[in-house]
C-alpha cells in the first residue's frame, strides 16, 4: 500500500536531504524512512522549481494565466542563456 507524505514532510525531508551532503543518498532516505526513489523524486522536483523560479509546488490544474506565467519564465530563462553565449562571443571575438 502506498504511504501518503504531508507537505511538511516532504519540505523537511527535502532540507535534510541539502543540508547533509557528507552522507550517501541512500542512508538519507533509509534515515528518514522513504524509498530512496521517492525521495530523490521530491529534491528532484524541488531543485527543477527552483530553476524555474516557482516558490510553490505546480499540482493540479494550471488556470491559463497561470501557464502562460510558465511558459513565459521558461521562454525568459532561456532568452537569458541565448544572451549570455552571446556576450561570451562577443566578448571572445573582440579580443
Amino acid at each position: 500500500m502506498a504511504r501518503h507524505y504531508t507537505p511538511e514532510f516532504k519540505a523537511d525531508a527535502i532540507r535534510y536531504f541539502e543540508d547533509h551532503p557528507e552522507m550517501d543518498n541512500r542512508q538519507k532516505a533509509e534515515y528518514l524512512d522513504v524509498p530512496y526513489h521517492t525521495l530523490y523524486g521530491w529534491v528532484k522536483e524541488h531543485r527543477r522549481k527552483q530553476r524555474a523560479g516557482d516558490s510553490e509546488p505546480v499540482k493540479g490544474n494550471l488556470t491559463a494565466e497561470e501557464k502562460e506565467i510558465l511558459r513565459l519564465k521558461k521562454e525568459n530563462r532561456e532568452l537569458q542563456d541565448a544572451l549570455e553565449i552571446l556576450k561570451k562571443a562577443i566578448s571572445i571575438l573582440g579580443d
